[in-house]
């Protein structure tokens, strides 16, 4: 499949109201770089925004128990197993072991009540 007919594709995540705002995140199977993983959408600030799902300190994943990617206060997403914490909107780090880093964001649509994501050049639809 050539690159732009990647770059075009809208794959489905889940229906809007899966979504709560700053509540459980939807995973979501995905190919990063070559390899089967796992991404994340969630809502803050009413807009959905997606992320791989791996810390940018060591590569694993962020939630807790599955779908649990906020910490307690729900300004912040926070990796279970070492504490970083990630700004919802950007992914960027904002404190712990992240030092700087920041998750690998991955383009979402929302639309006719569906979530959507775009693969990129890293991230693909997952291998069947």
């Amino acid at each position: 499949m050539s690159e732009q007919a990647v770059n075009s594709l809208r794959i489905p995540i889940c229906a809007s109201s899966a979504l709560a705002e700053r509540g459980k995140g939807v995973r979501f199977p995905v190919t990063a770089w070559g390899d089967d993983a796992v991404a994340f959408a969630i809502r803050y600030d009413n807009v959905v925004h997606a992320y791989l799902n791996r810390c940018a300190h060591v590569a694993m994943e962020l939630d807790w128990n599955e779908g649990d990617f906020f910490e307690s206060s729900g300004l912040y997403l926070m990796c279970a197993t070492h504490g970083a914490v990630y700004e919802p909107e950007t992914g960027r780090c904002a404190g712990g072991p992240c030092r700087g880093g920041r998750l690998h964001k991955i383009l979402v649509e929302e639309s006719n009540d569906q979530v959507f994501w775009i693969p990129d050049e890293y991230v693909r639809p997952a291998i069947a």
